[in-house]
């Protein structure tokens, strides 16, 4: 079947990353976001367009748009002028990240949130257009906890620890974030949102249940929490995703840290297995029913059925990004 990596980062054409998703019929959503006041995050967008024209079976893209400048009367005319033309280019969607909320601040000090109302005409834009919102919103609840050997992100925050928010009280809470995140859900109903990363709440597929079902309008990527799933009891994670087997999407969030086609053969070789080894990875865990190891820990795979597998690998991502049905 065609899967669909509907989170990641990987802006290359490498003969040998070709040939590896051809190998396992892999179509790449390339995102987008802005990373910082500058316009740099366009380059990836280019590059991402690019590869999304020169190969539409394999390669598609996520726009985003510039931070808030909160002196510029004319920033949400630019932002949707922008986004008329990216969506016009082949976009599919468009991204906000963790920077708003956790970064961006106003000039007295406040944190500047999701839920403010500069963006509510963006989103407003983008539900009557039928265009989806990915929302990085927040970080995992590791964040805001004690360091602690054997968590699944102790090696994230030791080694970036300027987003370890345990002994930063002055920035916002997980649940702050996830309540400007809420009221966006709440005051754009229409607007289809797509929570990267498990929505920032991965650490218990219970309590994301419980907001999927609060908002009809949300779904989830697994990006980059497959270990968050592995430490949670196979059994219940199943149900889980069995229950809301059209609203969970399939992702890695894999970052391209140097173009492979830049790479000498060897290290080229390498660098192409390693996804290799990422998207094995994943289909055992979510395919096997015997033991399975993901990163570093043991548990045992999921063995979801052909039809609900469908739904996580292809089926959702274009029902949830329409921009992905090819004509």
């Amino acid at each position: 079947m065609t899967i669909i990596d509907a989170h990641i980062h990987y802006g290359d054409d490498a003969p040998e990353l070709l040939a590896l998703l051809a190998e396992f019929d892999i179509r790449l959503l390339n995102i987008s976001f802005a990373r910082d006041a500058s316009n740099s995050w366009q380059a990836d967008a280019d590059r991402y367009r690019s590869l999304a024209t020169q190969y539409p079976d394999r390669f598609a893209w996520c726009t985003s748009f510039d931070l808030p400048r909160l002196d510029d009367p004319g920033y949400v005319d630019g932002v949707l002028a922008g986004l008329e033309r990216d969506f016009a280019a082949g976009a599919v969607a468009c991204k906000v990240w963790k920077n708003i909320g956790m970064e961006v601040r106003y000039p007295d000090g406040r944190f500047f949130q999701v839920d403010d109302p500069l963006l509510s005409p963006i989103f407003v834009w983008l539900a009557e257009g039928g265009y989806p919102l990915l929302a990085h919103i927040a970080e995992p609840l590791d964040c805001w906890l004690p360091l602690r050997e054997g968590s699944p992100h102790y090696g994230y925050y030791s080694r970036n620890p300027e987003w370890h928010m345990y002994t930063r009280p002055d920035y916002p809470s997980h649940g702050e974030l996830m309540a400007a995140r809420n009221r966006v859900l709440e005051q754009h109903p229409t607007l289809r949102l797509i929570g990267a990363h498990f929505a920032s709440l991965e650490w218990d597929v219970d309590v994301l249940a419980e907001t999927l079902d609060r908002y009809p309008n949300l779904a989830v990527d697994i990006s980059a929490r497959l270990i968050d799933l592995a430490v949670q009891d196979s059994a219940k994670v199943k149900r889980f995703i069995t229950r809301y087997q059209d609203r969970i999407l399939f992702g890695t969030d894999v970052v391209m840290r140097t173009p492979p086609s830049s790479l000498p053969p060897e290290e080229r070789v390498q660098t192409i297995d390693a996804l290799r080894g990422v998207y094995t990875t994943h289909f055992a865990y979510f395919e096997a029913k015997g033991t399975v190891t993901v990163r570093d820990r043991q548990t045992v795979g999921l063995g979801l059925p052909a039809g609900v597998l469908e739904k996580l690998y292809r089926v959702n991502a274009e029902r949830w990004y329409p921009g992905l049905v090819r004509g």
